[in-house]
C-alpha cells in the first residue's frame, strides 16, 4: 500500500487531504508541524510527503532539510500560500519535488501525488 505523509498545521486541510487519499487506497499519517513529520518520517517511512511551509514550531522548509538529509530519496511536495519565488527556489534546491500553491485544486494535487507514485513504481 502506498503511504502518504499530510504535514499541515490547519485541521481542515489536514482532514479534507487525510480523506480524499485514504479513498485513493493510501495509508495516511498526518501531522500538524514540522517537528512532528521529523518524528513521523522515521516511524512511518512514507512514499510522498505533503508539506506545507507555514507551520508553528519548525516550518516546511526546515522539515524538508532535515528529512531529506536522511532519506533522500523521499518524494516532497511543498504547500504554500505564498507565490514567493525565492521560497519555491530554496526548497527546490533542498531537494523538494515540487512546489503548489494554496488554495490549490484538490482533484490537480490528487493527480500530482498518483502521477509521482507511478513514476517511482516505473
Amino acid at each position: 500500500m502506498k503511504k502518504i505523509l499530510i504535514v499541515d498545521d490547519q485541521k481542515g486541510v489536514r482532514r479534507l487531504l487525510e480523506e480524499l487519499f485514504k479513498k485513493d487506497n493510501w495509508e495516511v499519517q498526518v501531522a500538524t508541524d514540522g517537528r512532528e513529520a521529523v518524528e513521523k518520517v522515521d516511524e512511518f517511512l512514507p512514499d510522498i510527503i505533503l508539506m506545507d511551509m507555514k507551520m508553528p514550531n519548525m516550518n516546511g522548509l526546515e522539515a524538508s532539510r532535515l528529512i531529506l538529509d536522511r532519506y533522500g530519496e523521499l518524494d516532497i511536495i511543498m504547500m504554500t500560500a505564498y507565490g514567493e519565488m525565492d521560497v519555491v527556489k530554496e526548497a527546490l534546491d533542498v531537494g523538494v519535488k515540487r512546489c503548489i500553491t494554496k488554495p490549490f485544486d484538490i482533484m490537480n494535487l490528487r493527480d500530482v501525488v498518483n502521477q509521482m507514485a507511478k513514476e517511482k513504481v516505473s
